[in-house]
């Protein structure tokens, strides 16, 4: 969409004072809160690599990071306390790279008001609940989960598509919406099939990657997939199982395929099973906030950044991407390529209603288009889609 934000809008009313420049001969340092391994080939790597876009685009600039930062790899630690770790070897900006850590990072940022502190995929700055040192950053991800439904439609031979989901809240809610959407879309006004011919199952896992004990094994879960005769799995956790298993089913024969996610060369874990990956690009995003830092004109606000759609593979511009993998037939990829384009032009607007909840509830009314605050804060799945849409 390329219309204004009314999220950002309404968090530019609670918007703060920019805070102070560093000094001119005070190169800056960041502090990087990784949820997962900083080499998950996932969600965890791609904001380690945005980190190091910003090393080598902004001269003097140093990073440092702690990965892991989550409560089985680092049983009794706090956010604060890592952030006081990090602001003792000298960080002035502190990003925390997931939605779990907003409680902490929003205490840390309370306890360090000197510093200033990036929470991505919060929403602190919205609600009114962040310090004045405080900021969200988020890419507009729905629209590359379409993208990749879009693609899982387009190739499913079975009608049936399995969502690998981490654990339940807003975010994963409005994501698995998003490619189901994507996948309704090619069905119906591509492939000219009935909706209601179309299986789309959402199964949670628990978290955003594996944690033996505490979640849902997400091998076994993509496995369970393919033995109830799903033959393209789009993957929602941060980890890279549902396209290991794809691709040793495929090894054994199985014509089924996968889509990981939010790295930009997870389909080299199997190419010949990938139909693509949706990826975050967080280089351009991480800079331009370090070098507002670096200059003093950093103003904490909430912002959603929407794709650039023609340069959407382009490392430098947008912030979301999407490639297709070699397992794309020739004929989706030329479907996803209108796809893209009608998306970026507004042809293509799949918030448009009428679009119902589970519950059979309106989320957005005949003649009517969802707001961002309606898409940001998603309360369920939709209507025409299977799995929980709450935690029990």
């Amino acid at each position: 969409m390329r219309r204004v934000s009314i999220l950002a809008a309404a968090a530019a009313l609670v918007c703060c004072l920019a805070v102070p420049a560093l000094a001119a001969d005070k190169p800056l340092t960041f502090g990087l809160l990784l949820v997962g391994p900083y080499n998950d080939k996932g969600y965890s790597q791609a904001q380690y690599e945005g980190g190091k876009y910003v090393e080598e685009h902004l001269a003097g600039s140093k990073m440092l990071y702690l990965d892991k930062v989550n409560p089985s790899d680092r049983p009794g630690f706090t956010i604060p306390q890592l952030v006081d770790d990090l602001a003792a070897k000298g960080a002035t900006l502190i990003v925390a790279g997931s939605d779990d850590m907003k409680d902490g990072i929003r205490e840390a940022a309370e306890q360090h008001p000197d510093l200033t502190f990036i929470h991505i995929s919060g929403d602190d700055v919205l609600t009114g609940k962040a310090p004045k040192n405080l900021g969200n950053v988020f890419s507009r991800m729905e629209y590359a989960k379409m993208m990749a439904g879009f693609s899982a439609a387009m190739t499913t031979k079975t009608g049936k598509i399995g969502f690998l989901g981490p654990l339940i809240n807003d975010e994963t809610r409005r994501l698995a919406d998003a490619a189901y959407l994507g996948a309704r879309h090619a069905w119906v006004n591509v492939r000219g099939k009935k909706a209601e011919d179309l299986s789309f199952k959402v199964n949670w896992i628990g978290f955003w990657f594996n944690i033996p004990g505490v979640t849902s094994d997400p091998g076994q879960v993509a496995g369970s997939f393919y033995d109830q005769g799903y033959d393209v799995i789009i993957s929602g956790i941060d980890t890279p199982e549902a396209l290991t298993v794809a691709g040793s089913r495929k090894k054994a024969g199985a014509d089924v395929y996968a889509l990981p996610y939010d790295y930009k060369e997870a389909c080299q874990g199997a190419p010949d099973a990938c139909l693509g990956v949706p990826y975050f690009n967080w280089g351009p995003p991480l800079l331009s906030i370090a070098k507002a830092v670096t200059a003093g004109t950093y103003k904490p606000a909430f912002d959603w950044l929407a794709p650039d759609f023609t340069a959407l593979n382009d490392p430098d511009k947008s912030p979301v991407g999407f490639i297709a993998g070699q397992a794309l037939s020739a004929e989706a990829k030329k479907a996803l390529d209108q796809f893209v384009a009608d998306l970026g032009s507004g042809k293509a607007n799949l918030y448009a209603g009428p679009l119902e909840y589970q519950d059979g509830t309106v989320f957005v009314k005949a003649g009517q288009t969802a707001t961002d605050k309606d898409i940001w804060f998603a309360p369920q799945l939709l209507r025409g889609m299977e799995g929980a849409s709450a935690s029990k």
